[in-house]
């Protein structure tokens, strides 16, 4: 799956799509529902995509098919969220449409952020992951380490 794949830079015409990624991003505990779609619309979710592309921070790259179809997309800002660190620590967000996960997608999208961050000058990125999501064992492979938790969340933090 993965060499049919490319992954670039987020472009402004992409960013409409910001809103059902970061709805694919709210993770889903084993036995539940999946949330109201307007949960994005909430301010503390909301963060993550409100006004990208304009402040500090705000990097991202998309995945897409050779039909130009958009698959995947990770992003960064400095914001107020919930795994921020500092104002100099952009925060991750990424997301993978869930039919295509576990084929190679996020690493992908993940490589190309980190170079892209490090071209930026940024030396290092946190996230936060509820800690029972399979996807904090992904993190950790990517080198990212646990330097905080709630009784729900990880604080995770990459030196790019």
């Amino acid at each position: 799956m993965a060499e049919k794949i490319t992954v670039r830079e987020i472009e402004k015409r992409n960013h409409p799509l910001l809103g059902d990624f970061l709805y694919h991003a709210v993770f889903v505990p084993p036995g539940q529902l999946p949330a109201a779609r307007d949960v994005i619309f909430e301010p503390d979710v909301y963060v993550y995509i409100n006004g990208f592309g304009a402040g500090a921070g705000d990097c991202g790259v998309v995945a897409e098919e050779a039909d130009g179809q958009v698959i995947g997309m990770a992003w960064t800002r400095i914001i107020p969220g919930y795994g921020h660190i500092d104002k100099q620590t952009p925060e991750l967000a990424i997301s993978v449409l869930p039919e295509l996960r576990g084929q190679g997608v996020g690493s992908l999208l993940m490589a190309r952020l980190f170079e892209l961050l490090r071209e930026r000058g940024y030396s290092r990125t946190s996230l936060a992951v509820q800690q029972q999501n399979a996807a904090a064992r992904f993190y950790a492979r990517l080198g990212y380490e646990v330097v905080g938790q709630n009784d729900e969340e990880f604080i995770m933090l990459k030196v790019l």
